[in-house]
């Protein structure tokens, strides 16, 4: 879609002050796909030369905000780790065409905070962590868990900059289990949960979104036993984060939660045995 009262595009290597009708340009899908009025800039960062995904010398995992998710499913297929199949998992949730496939960024999923965003599903399951880059240069870390606050909303400030996701060392190494539901065969995501088991000292985790206006996670040193699981999850999501839209009813959505949750502890269980 033509934006028509964008006036200029900035590259983003070349530092500017920053103004109102600004916005940050990664891949484009979202900001190309409805009108935005309110922008007058755009700041693209597709020159910046960020490698998409690199593993630092700590044994954590950087991914890059721009970072498509082409580049990230590439890089999957190239792993050995116990958790690899989740990335791609993840990258399928999409249901995009290859154009969008090769166009979206990691950055602008989060950014966007829909509830459905998939790279907010496999990052905050795998306790990533945002860095986040403000106009004076100031540097803050954010868990992905909190980075998304509601649907659509996050903490970022004006002008800020998700400049990338760290996945700690010893995330690839966790057995993941992936359930998603959806109202059509190619439909959003209504409810889409991650459950996660560490080798070393057996700690369990599910992750839940899509169902909900926030990504959801709750940890347990082993796995609970059933009625304890469900208990945390109704706990942890008030009755009014359940996601309500088009794409399913908070009462669905809350159900599948459920029973997701308790497929995947009995899955993860199963193969710690």
């Amino acid at each position: 879609m033509d934006q028509n009262t964008v006036l200029e595009i900035r590259d983003a290597r070349h530092p500017s002050p920053w103004r109102p009708g600004d916005a940050w340009l990664g891949g484009g899908t979202y900001l190309f796909s409805e009108p935005q009025p309110h922008l007058r800039r755009l700041v693209d960062l597709s020159r910046t030369g960020w490698t998409p995904v690199r593993l630092l010398a700590d044994g954590s995992t950087e991914i890059a905000a721009t970072c498509t998710v082409a580049q990230l499913s590439r890089f999957a297929k190239g792993l050995t780790a116990a958790a690899a199949p989740l990335f791609e998992q993840c990258c399928r949730a999409f249901l995009a065409s290859f154009k969008i496939w090769n166009m979206a960024t990691v950055g602008g999923n989060l950014c966007n905070a829909l509830p459905a965003g998939p790279m907010i599903s496999l990052t905050a399951s795998l306790d990533g962590e945002c860095l986040l880059l403000a106009q004076d240069g100031a540097r803050r870390r954010v868990r992905v868990a909190d980075f998304v606050t509601g649907a659509g909303r996050k903490v970022l400030a004006e002008g800020e900059l998700l400049r990338s996701v760290t996945l700690p060392s010893g995330a690839l190494a966790r057995r993941t289990a992936f359930r998603q539901a959806s109202l059509y065969g190619l439909g959003r995501s209504g409810a889409l949960v991650i459950g996660t088991r560490d080798p070393v000292d057996g700690s369990f985790a599910v992750t839940v979104t899509a169902a909900t206006v926030r990504p959801v996670r709750l940890w347990f040193p082993l796995p609970p036993a059933a009625g304890a699981l469900r208990a945390a999850v109704d706990a942890a999501v008030a009755d009014d984060e359940w996601y309500d839209d088009i794409h399913g009813l908070p009462q669905w959505r809350r159900h599948m939660t459920l029973r997701f949750a308790e497929e995947i502890r009995q899955e993860l269980e199963g193969t710690a045995r």
